[in-house]
């Protein structure tokens, strides 16, 4: 009978450490994904401030563009108020570099507005950002990627939904900047 208790024993415990390190694992990777998002926020954070002064440039050369400057600013407010991390401020974020692109587009009619320093400048700053976001999506995604992994791959998706996690969303790009590039049709050809 002593035998049979110290097997049982050993079962027990082996099953609460496989237990806890499941646990402990899965809330790693939730905090890598906190983590990953607060780096994109920071950039974020940077490309908030530089909108307000690449729309009021853009306003003085294209007046009658004023709704896709608008839309940009609403987008820029909404996104920004945001919960941080949430599934809203990843969808808010979408619409807001997708509204970016358009404008980039837009820009391109007006040659005073490309050759005016301060533009050109802003423009600088914008790219330098964006390469930047792109970095730190990639690394949310990585992370949102592994956590998402450990909590719908059995048996971590029993222990997570005991604590209530759930999948999380990643960061993508509109169907519409997918599509390839028309080069022939940005030369008039």
């Amino acid at each position: 009978m002593e035998i049979v208790g110290i097997v049982l024993l050993v079962v027990v415990v082996l099953g609460l450490l496989i237990f806890f390190g499941m646990y402990n694992g899965i809330i790693g990777k939730k905090n890598a994904v906190e983590n990953a998002f607060a780096g994109m926020d920071a950039v974020l954070k940077k490309r908030y401030d530089l909108i307000p002064n690449l729309v009021a440039t853009v306003k003085q050369y294209m007046g009658h563009e004023a709704s896709v400057l608008e839309n940009i600013t609403a987008l820029r407010a909404k996104a920004s108020s945001a919960e941080s991390g949430s599934d809203e401020a990843v969808a808010l974020n979408n619409q807001l570099q997708s509204a970016m692109g358009g404008l980039m587009v837009q820009v391109e009619a007006y040659p005073e507005l490309k050759a005016n320093e301060n533009f050109q400048q802003l423009q600088r700053s914008l790219n330098e950002i964006e390469e930047q976001l792109s970095a730190a999506r990639r690394a949310f995604n990585a992370a949102v990627t592994e956590f998402n992994n450990a909590v719908e791959m059995f048996p971590g998706s029993v222990i997570a939904g005991m604590m209530g996690q759930k999948r999380r969303e990643l960061f993508e790009i509109p169907e519409v900047e997918r599509k390839n590039v028309d080069v022939g049709g940005l030369f008039g050809g």
